[in-house]
Parts: structure tokens; sequence; C-alpha cells
């Protein structure tokens, strides 16, 4: 029935379900209700004393063993062997129709036989040592303790002796943990905490083992050393003697467990300094870069202090400039430069080192209150620039380094706004140190 005509019962309202385009499980829940604690006479005669085939078993373990024992992988190989193409492979319906045609004897469900065999063959051979009813049921439950549901559940549905209550208790048990994974993997719970203290347990007698195994290797080879001084020094049979009381006493072992505990304790420490010696060394790397760091801060200060002290020991021109550049020893007097951005308060002093060069000083404060619109003419005015990079609007920083790109005008770019860098600036104007090769920052501040 289940092969050639949509079967009844949960199975044919899944696929009547599926077929109207309706939920599914919208069916099995308005169907199924509350599992019963009743089991369900078997409506087959009892068999041969066999294992059961897939065929032979009632109608509603069929779903949960192909949905529970073969992976969707599995159906659609035997899927592919065997001509059924389950609706392109979409999982849902190669489930209805695999469990459909494992209704049945055919050659599909003697292939899924023989792979659940196959596949769950350790599982099988342990059921079968149960005789009774009674001991496939304890089996099952302890199985499921530990979290093993697939393997188990097909021996204990598939063993001759289980009873049709014992299978139904099966189906139950199953059709509850597929709630309980459903809200929380609790059968993996459970087998990942059993597997975790089995591991525990067979680490620590692995362990114990292999230090029973040193420990006899050690003895043996003391033996056989005893042993063969033994032949070679007859003579000598007192001491040989002493050094078997020893051992039988258990003294050499104390001995050498003592050197070992020793050893032991010396590698820890060791291991100890080593880690100690690595943080030092990682101490010391920062330190080194801080170091390098200061140096360089430090060589820049000294170096905007001697600019600034220069600046300050010239002293202010008296005469006008008579229009001879090659000739005048100064290259920035009656020169005009500009400064962008930098701090307002100390405009003042920026002028006043100006004019200790002769040099005649235009300020934009980069686009903060003053119109960008005026720094063009003031770039085209000025014969350099010099722009402190964190005191400066983007946009004017951006206007006038396009501009000195293109013009190839004298840009200086100082990192600070202070007195010092500014004059460390001028310094670099006056001795021609300052041009378009230089690396300019991508964006201010940089």
């Amino acid at each position: 029935m289940c092969a050639s005509t949509p079967p009844s019962g949960l199975l044919g309202r899944l696929i009547r379900a599926s077929i109207a385009g309706a939920d599914p499980m919208s069916a099995v829940e308005t169907t199924t209700g509350p599992v019963e604690t009743t089991p369900v006479a078997d409506p087959k005669p009892a068999g041969p004393r066999r294992r059961r085939k897939l065929w032979e078993l009632e109608e509603k373990y069929h779903c949960p063993v192909v949905g529970t024992c073969l992976s969707i992988e599995e159906i659609k190989k035997i899927a592919r062997k065997n001509g059924f193409a389950g609706h392109a492979f979409d999982e849902y319906r190669l489930h209805v129709e695999a469990v459909s045609v494992s209704c049945a004897r055919n050659p599909a469900s003697e292939a899924m036989q023989r792979l659940l065999d196959r596949k769950f063959n350790l599982a099988i051979t342990r059921f079968e040592r149960a005789r009774a009813d009674a001991e496939v049921l304890a089996l099952w439950r302890e199985s499921l303790e530990r979290g093993e549901v697939a393997g188990p559940m097909w021996a204990t549905l598939s063993h001759k002796a289980a009873s049709p209550a014992t299978r139904h208790k099966v189906y139950a048990d199953v059709h509850m943990l597929s709630h309980q994974v459903g809200a929380g993997q609790a059968a993996d719970l459970r087998r990942r905490e059993w597997l975790e203290r089995e591991r525990g347990q067979l680490l620590a007698d692995v362990a114990g083992l292999r230090e029973g195994q040193r420990r006899q290797a050690e003895s043996l080879r003391e033996l056989e050393l005893a042993h063969t001084a033994a032949l070679e020094q007859n003579a000598h049979l007192a001491p040989l003697l002493q050094r078997v009381r020893e051992l039988e006493s258990g003294q050499a072992m104390v001995a050498i467990g003592q050197r070992l505990m020793l050893a032991e304790v010396q590698a820890g420490r060791a291991r100890e300094l080593e880690n100690r010696v690595r943080a030092l060394e990682e101490r010391v790397a920062v330190l080194r870069a801080d170091k390098a760091r200061l140096a360089r801060e430090l060589e820049e200060v000294s170096g905007e202090r001697d600019a600034l002290e220069r600046l300050c020991l010239v002293e202010a021109p008296v005469a006008d400039c008579v229009g001879d550049c090659s000739a005048c020893a100064e290259p920035l007097r009656g020169r005009c430069v500009l400064c962008v951005g930098g701090r307002a308060p100390l405009l003042p002093q920026y002028r006043q080192l100006a004019e200790r060069l002769g040099v005649r000083l235009l300020h934009h404060d980069g686009g903060r209150e003053e119109a960008l619109s005026r720094l063009p003419d003031l770039l085209a005015a000025s014969d350099a620039v010099i722009c402190p990079t964190d005191c400066v609007g983007h946009l004017a920083y951006y206007q006038l380094k396009k501009h000195c790109k293109q013009t190839g005008k004298p840009c200086l770019l100082p990192k600070s706004s202070g007195v010092a860098s500014f004059a460390a600036a001028l310094t670099r104007l006056a001795e021609g140190q300052a041009d378009l090769a230089e690396i300019i920052p991508e964006s201010p501040g940089k």
C-alpha cells in the first residue's frame, strides 16, 4: 500500500499536506495529539525468530527511521540508483518519497536495509546479546542516556525479541527527543557530557598505563644490568645481592622518583626564568622604541630651539631692499611669506620673527573665521607658504597644497603651531631648504 497509493495514517497526511501546499507540520500537530502511553497492537502476526526487515516494520516507524538513521546524502545516492527523484532532490519531498518506498519490499528499500545494517553493525551486534524484550528495552534506555539514538533505535526496532510495546516506547522517546533537540540539542549535550567523562577517564587510564610501562621498562633495564654484572663478576656476589635487595625493597624506585621530582622542579624553574627573560626582552624593546621616539622629538625640539635662538640674535633690518636679490645675503629680505592656520594669539610673535628677517608676513586663519575665497589671492601674492598642520582647516590645507604643487612655490608644513616651530620653518626658508620635492602629508595632522 505504501509504494503504490498514498499511505494512510500519519505518513499519508504528510504527503497529502505537501501536495496541497499546506504546512506538513500542522497536519502532524492536529492529528497526532499527545503521544499515547499504551502500546498499539502489532497489526502483523508474529514472524519467525529473526530480525525484522525495514518493510516489515509498522507504518508509523518508517518516518523516524528514514529521517534519523539515514542522511540526506545517503538517501540521494539510493534515489539515483533506484529511480526515484524526490522532486529534484528537495530535502523534504525526498524524505517523504523515501519513507513511501520503504514501506514495501523493492530495490530501494532493500538498499536502505543493507545500508542500515552496515552502518549500525556495532549497535546491532551489541543488541543481539539481548534475548528478552526487557533486556532490549534496558539496552535502549542505556543508549538513550548516553545520547546514542540512530544506531540503537534501528537495532531495537528490528530486534527479533522486541515487543510492540518496546517498539512503541522507542517511537515515543524519539518523538519527544526530536522536540528536545529542537529546543536545546538535549541528546547531543548528554552525549557530549558522557563522552567528556569517558574521555577524561580514558586519558587518566592511558596516563596510568604509560607511567606503569615506563616504570616497568626502567626496572627491566636495571634488572638486566644487574644480571649481566652478576654473570661477569661472580666473585662480587655480595654487592649484587645487596643491589637485588634494594630493588626488591623499592629503594631504587624511590630514589628515581626523587630525582624525577627534582628534575621537574628544575624544569619548572627554568620555564619561569625563560618567561621572565622574554618579558624583560619585550620591555627592553618597548623602552628602545620609546628612546628612539624621544630622541627624534628631542632632535626636532633642539632644531626649533636653535632656529629660534638664531632668529632672536638677528637684528631687525634698518634699510629697505634695493631690489638686487642676487647680491642680497638674506634671500628672504623683502619677500612675502603667507602663514595659513596657526594659533591666532601667537600671530604677533610670528610677525616679530618675520620682521627680523625682513619678511612681510601675510596670514589666513585656515577657514575658521576668514572666508576661503581670500586664500587664492593671498597664495598668488606670496613667495612662500608656511602651514602648521595641527591648526588648519582641511579645505584650506588641500587648496594651498594644490596651488604649491602647480606653481612650484616653496611650502613648509611644520607639525606644531608653536613659535619655535614657526622660527624653524622661517630658518629653513632663509637657508633655501624648502621645496616641493619634500613629502607633503596627505591630510593635516599627519
